[in-house]
């Protein structure tokens, strides 16, 4: 048990890099089932008045050694499984999800509403926004650029944007930060509304136009750096 255990957790530790211990990581997986079988093997021919015993804890070490090995090759699937879970009690949770490739994907679900609304960090403080495909570039809403401190009362509105409620002005300026789980940009520009004039914050496509590629399905949208 101990040497599947610590076979196990060699191969979780090391799964990224595709090695543990200088060899290829299925090559690992076999050699701890070998030497756990032959440990077994090695009981039953220094037992051999107790081959009943032994036959039924080789048994047992075979179910184990099966269920390590499920555990090892569908952890991807049970890690999709997770995420899945956690999006689906948690609407708007912006939940990280590793590929088989070891790159990671940043899953949101589809909130009550209909829209996809997550929250993603601004210059190290967290912001609720929704993702707007239609927008051009981050907008802020007043109440969080003045909580984010870029003093929204100085800025100059001379940009004209369309929003719910119709035609207003915007300020642009530049953040210096913007993430969403392991996602990070810098030096990205944004608009701050007018207080009043946008009441949620969006997540436009100078954010999202920026990755590798981008995803929308029927209950979520997945983000790829």
């Amino acid at each position: 048990m101990a040497i599947l255990a610590t076979g196990l957790g060699l191969l979780l530790w090391n799964h990224n890099a595709g090695q543990t211990l200088g060899l290829e990581n299925d090559q690992f997986g076999n050699l701890v089932t070998g030497a756990a079988l032959l440990t077994v093997l090695g009981s039953a021919a220094l037992m051999p008045g107790r081959f009943g015993q032994v036959l039924k804890a080789a048994v047992i070490w075979a179910v184990i050694i099966l269920a390590f090995s499920a555990l090892y090759v569908f952890r991807y699937d049970i890690q999709s499984l997770g995420t899945r879970l956690q999006a689906g009690l948690m609407p708007g949770t912006a939940a990280v999800r590793q590929l088989d490739d070891g790159t990671r994907e940043v899953v949101i679900q589809k909130a009550m509403g209909g829209q996809f609304a997550t929250e993603i960090s601004v210059n190290g403080e967290p912001v609720g926004v929704m993702v707007d495909t239609g927008a051009s570039l981050i907008a802020l809403a007043y109440d969080d650029a003045e909580r984010l401190g870029l003093e929204p009362e100085n800025l100059s509105y001379s940009q004209p944007v369309s929003t719910a409620n119709g035609q207003a002005l915007a300020a642009i300026v530049t953040l210096d930060e913007v993430a969403i789980g392991p996602i990070v940009r810098s030096d990205v520009r944004a608009l701050v509304s007018e207080d009043g004039a946008l009441s949620q914050s969006l997540l436009g496509m100078n954010f999202i136009g920026e990755l590798s590629s981008f995803e929308m399905r029927r209950d979520e949208l997945i983000l790829r750096d």
